[in-house]
């Protein structure tokens, strides 16, 4: 076998048993450090990691973690702090110290002026029997058995023991805040989560000319026509007074001249359906997107305060508006990611493959 393939498959299964053993050993004292992060960000305080060399390196990406799920972090390097920089620590924050050894000097010497001035400090370290766990009020074992260094020298192991334990504190402290997928959009508003939970419907409709609409007293030609004007796959009907009466689509026409070939002089009013999908033009984008696809169909049909269509939404959009994701992008609310969906997948893929929505 290839010498450097098996020695980096030796890596990764010596840094995942690591991480199993690690959440084995995992106690109250995990809980207990959530609690003292969320009274903090709930009073509207800080959390404060502290931390330097790789583990200030990994504290940065504890930092970027917490700030995206609404939790205001920030990094403060442990050299720096000596010279000024604890000025970013205010009463009622929360200190995050992360030392594998729990003696790194630096940290050390600025340990008495983080205790005055926080509510809280947590350690992350390897060492339960160090100078920094002895001073913590809550002490979380990152230790690992070896690094996955040949030389058991570099931080490997460790280190990513200690990110995976930042990770799990994140993720906790979400969860016990009740933080939603809404929350977590209006932090990532330039990602394609954002453009879905935050466009409102009336954002993406197709209105006015772009629309294709006719009356109810109209021939199922006049609806071909007015779709081919707008370019669309429906036509709404609407009745006399306005109110909508339904929806005539290019799959009503199909199936309808292959049973009578000569429907264009027909009415159009035959052929639509009654009572289609509805969304309200003040409705998240995301739930249009929800109903094509739980609903199998091509077009919403989009209606104003008062009940009057006022615009359609088609399928033909959703890419373009970058409202649908490819199965390889990240995206941790699609349970159905799992089933090798090809194409383009909505958000409302669910657990059951066959009510993605296909956009090829």
């Amino acid at each position: 076998m290839n010498p450097t393939l098996e020695m980096g498959r030796k890596v990764i299964r010596m840094e995942a048993e690591a991480l199993l053993q690690m959440s084995q050993r995992l106690d109250e004292c995990f809980g207990e450090a959530v609690t003292l992060m969320r009274f903090a960000v709930e009073a509207k305080a800080k959390i404060v990691v502290v931390g330097v060399g790789k583990s200030g390196n990994v504290g940065h990406k504890i930092v970027a973690t917490l700030n995206s799920t609404g939790a205001t972090a920030v990094m403060l390097h442990s050299q720096n702090a000596l010279h000024g920089d604890l000025g970013v620590v205010s009463e009622g924050d929360v200190i995050l110290a992360l030392s594998y050894s729990g003696e790194t000097a630096e940290l050390l010497l600025v340990l008495p002026h983080l205790k005055r001035a926080c509510s809280g400090l947590i350690a992350i370290t390897g060492k339960s029997g160090s100078t920094l766990a002895e001073h913590a009020d809550v002490v979380l074992d990152s230790s690992v058995e070896r690094e996955a260094c040949p030389l058991d020298l570099a931080p490997t192991s460790s280190s990513t023991a200690m990110l995976v334990m930042g990770d799990a504190l994140a993720m906790a402290l979400l969860d016990a805040r009740g933080f939603t997928e809404e929350d977590f959009a209006r932090y990532h508003p330039g990602g394609s989560l954002g453009r879905a939970l935050l466009t409102k419907v009336a954002d993406i409709m197709r209105s006015g000319e772009a629309m294709a609409q006719v009356a109810e007293s109209a021939t199922v030609a006049d609806a071909l026509l007015a779709m081919t004007k707008a370019r669309s796959g429906a036509c709404v009907v609407t009745c006399a007074d306005g109110t909508l009466a339904g929806v005539f689509t290019h799959g009503d026409f199909v199936r309808a001249f292959q049973r009578e070939p000569m429907i264009g002089e027909r009415d159009v009013a035959d052929f639509m359906t009654r009572r289609p999908v509805t969304v309200l033009a003040s409705a998240l984008a995301v739930q249009a997107v929800n109903m094509i696809g739980s609903h199998r169909i091509d077009d919403v049909v989009v209606l104003g305060d008062a009940g009057q269509p006022v615009g359609l939404v088609d399928t033909q959009d959703l890419a373009r508006l970058r409202l649908v994701w490819k199965k390889s992008e990240s995206y941790p609310f699609l349970p159905s990611q799992n089933f090798g969906c090809r194409g383009w997948c909505c958000v409302s893929c669910a657990e059951d493959p066959a009510h993605c929505l296909w956009v090829l």
